[in-house]
C-alpha cells in the first residue's frame, strides 16, 4: 500500500511586533577603557573637582575652572615679563559638609562610569575616617551646566565665595565592615573598593551591591622592648595597616603594616597572603630608621622605570625603591633631612617616570629612578660606615619657601594633560595644614632630565583658601559634557524613579 504523501505547510509569513510606548534605557555599549589623559582644546576651559577632607569632619568640594586661552604662548610671555594673567582660575564651592563624627582621614575617587548615550557619567567618591565608617557619594563627572550656574548667581551673591552646587552629587550609604580607624582607601577599578584600617585588616567591597567578598587579615605584631611601668592595656600597643598597594594587573598587593619591619604580598586571586618581605636592617639605619625609631613603613606605591615594574616604600625620612626582585634599587631622599608624606609616580615620555614625593618643608620633590640616573654611594672622610644605597637623581622640585609654600604639603594629586599638538602638561593639585588648596601647572619640559639638579618648576595658577586643617585630597578632570546629556530625557526621569523608590521605603 503506497504512502500518501503529506502536505508541507507553507512557511508563516514573520508578523512584526508592536513597538511598546514606553521608552526603554539604551544598553549601554562595551567601549575600550577611557584614556587617563584630557585632550585639551583651544577656548575650552577646564573643569577641575576638587575633594578635601579636614581634622574638622569637613568635606569639601570645590571645582576650579581653568581658562586655556590664558595659559597660550602669548600669555606665557606676558608673566615672564611681569605682567600676570588674570582670571586663568576660577574657584567656586560645590559642597560643603559634616561628613563624619571625627576627623576625615583618606579619600578615594573611582573611574568614570562607562559612557551612554544621552546620559550622564558619574564618579564613586569614598570617605574614611577615625569614627569606623566609610561613606560612599556619587559624584556628578562633568562640569556644572549653564542653567545651574545662573540659578546660582542669588545664592552666590550673598556669600562670601562663589557657590555653584550640583543636586546630582548625591550620598549612597555607609559601610561599617570596620571596628576601628580608616586608614587607607583605593578604587583599583570600577567595580571593587579596597579599605584597610586600624583593626589590622583589608576589606575588598563591591561596588554593585556594596557586599564584603574578602577580608584580608593582617597579624598583630608583638611589642619588644615596652617599658617597665608601661600601663597600656593588652592588644593596646600600635597595630593596623598602614597601606597597601595593588599592582596594575589587580593580581598581588603589597601591604605595610604598624609595628613591622616588613611589608607583606598579597595574591588576590586566591585571597591568601604569598610571602613576607623583611626589610634590610642595614637599609634601615642607613636611611635613619635606627634604634629609636619605628622602622615601619608609612607609604608604598607601584611604579616603572626602563620598562619594568618597580614600587617605592615611603618611611618617615625617606623612600626606597625596590625592584621585582625585592632588593633595594635606590633612595631617594638622600640629602634633604624632612618628614614624607605622600609618594606618586608621574609617567612622562614614553615609559619614562619620576616619582614625586610631597614633604613637611612645602615641597614637591621629583626623582628619576631610571638605570643611568642613580649614583652610585659615595665614601665620606671620617665615617665608620660606607654607604651601600645607590641614590636616584632628583630632576626638579615644585613649591617650597622660593615659591611662597612654607607649611607642609598633606597631599597632591597630578592631572595630566595633553594639548592638540600632542604635548604632554600637568596640573597638580597640592593641600596642607594651613588650609589652602593650590593649583599648579607643569610644562612638558620641567620634568626632563638636564644637567642642573633640583630646579625650581612649576607656576602657580591659583589659590583658595578653606579655612579647614587639610588631611587628604583627591582631584579629577570634568569630562566635558556630551551632546543631549543636558536636556536627557532619560536622565531626569532615571532620577524620578529613584525619588519614588525612596518615597515607597
Amino acid at each position: 500500500m503506497a504512502k500518501r504523501k503529506r502536505d508541507v505547510p507553507q512557511e508563516a509569513e514573520p508578523v512584526e511586533r508592536q513597538s511598546s510606548s514606553k521608552k526603554q534605557k539604551p544598553k549601554p555599549q562595551k567601549v575600550a577603557a577611557a584614556p587617563t589623559i584630557h585632550k585639551l582644546k583651544s577656548g575650552q576651559p577646564v573643569t577641575i573637582q576638587v575633594v578635601a577632607g579636614s581634622y574638622d569632619r569637613v568635606l569639601h568640594g570645590i571645582t576650579a575652572a581653568v581658562n586655556t586661552s590664558a595659559l597660550s604662548p602669548a600669555e606665557k610671555k606676558k608673566s615672564e615679563n611681569g605682567a600676570s594673567a588674570a582670571n586663568a582660575v576660577n574657584f567656586a564651592d560645590t559642597f560643603l559638609f559634616d561628613a563624619h563624627s571625627s576627623s576625615i582621614r583618606c579619600l578615594a575617587l573611582s573611574p568614570p562610569s562607562a559612557p551612554v548615550p544621552g546620559q550622564s557619567q558619574k564618579v564613586l567618591l569614598a570617605t574614611g575616617s577615625t569614627d569606623e565608617r566609610i561613606n560612599i557619594y556619587n559624584l556628578f563627572a562633568h562640569p556644572p551646566s549653564t542653567r545651574s550656574a545662573d540659578d546660582q548667581k542669588v545664592l552666590s551673591s550673598i556669600t562670601p565665595r562663589p557657590v555653584l552646587e550640583n543636586n546630582k552629587n548625591r550620598e549612597l550609604g555607609t559601610l561599617l565592615h570596620h571596628s576601628s580607624n580608616i586608614t587607607r582607601l583605593s578604587f583599583p577599578n570600577r567595580s571593587k573598593l579596597l579599605s584597610a584600617s586600624e583593626d589590622s585588616t583589608i576589606g575588598v567591597a563591591r561596588t554593585r551591591d556594596w557586599a564584603l567578598l574578602h577580608s584580608f587579615k593582617c597579624p598583630v605584631p608583638k611589642l619588644q622592648g615596652r617599658p617597665t611601668g608601661d600601663t597600656a592595656a593588652a592588644g593596646g600597643g600600635p597595630q593596623g595597616v598602614n597601606d597597601f598597594a595593588v599592582h596594575p594587573s589587580n593580581k598581588i598587593m603589597l601591604s605595610v603594616s604598624k609595628g613591622e619591619h616588613c611589608m607583606r604580598l598579597w595574591n588576590l586571586e586566591t585571597g591568601k597572603k604569598a610571602r613576607v618581605l623583611n626589610f634590610e636592617r642595614s637599609a634601615l639605619m642607613e636611611i635613619g630608621e635606627g634604634r629609636h625609631s619605628t622602622g615601619e613603613a608609612r607609604r608604598i606605591v607601584w611604579g616603572s622605570a626602563d620598562g619594568e615594574d618597580e614600587f617605592a616604600v615611603g618611611f618617615e625620612r625617606d623612600v626606597l625603591v625596590y625592584g621585582m626582585d625585592c632588593r633595594p634599587k635606590c633612595r631617594l631622599v638622600e640629602n634633604t633631612k624632612t618628614k614624607i608624606h605622600e609618594i606618586e609616580y608621574v609617567k612622562t615620555e614614553g615609559e619614562e617616570t619620576v616619582v614625586a614625593v610631597s614633604t613637611e618643608d612645602g615641597r614637591i620633590l621629583f626623582f628619576s629612578t631610571a638605570k643611568e640616573k642613580v649614583k652610585a654611594p659615595v665614601e665620606k672622610k671620617g665615617e665608620q660606615k660606607t654607604a651601600s644605597l645607590p641614590s636616584a637623581t632628583m630632576v626638579a622640585q615644585l613649591g617650597g619657601k622660593e615659591a611662597g609654600v612654607n607649611g607642609r604639603i598633606k597631599d597632591f594629586t597630578v592631572l595630566p594633560v595633553e594639548d592638540e599638538d600632542g604635548e604632554r602638561s600637568w596640573f597638580i593639585v597640592t593641600a596642607g595644614s594651613d588650609g589652602k588648596v593650590r593649583l599648579w601647572r607643569l610644562e612638558a619640559g620641567d620634568l626632563r632630565s638636564t644637567g642642573e639638579t633640583g630646579k625650581q618648576v612649576g607656576k602657580l595658577l591659583g589659590t583658595y583658601e578653606t579655612q579647614n586643617r587639610i588631611t587628604c585630597l583627591e582631584a579629577f578632570i570634568m569630562i566635558p559634557r556630551p551632546d543631549g546629556a543636558e536636556e536627557s530625557e532619560l536622565e531626569f526621569e532615571s532620577e524620578e524613579s529613584e525619588d519614588d523608590d525612596s518615597d515607597d521605603e
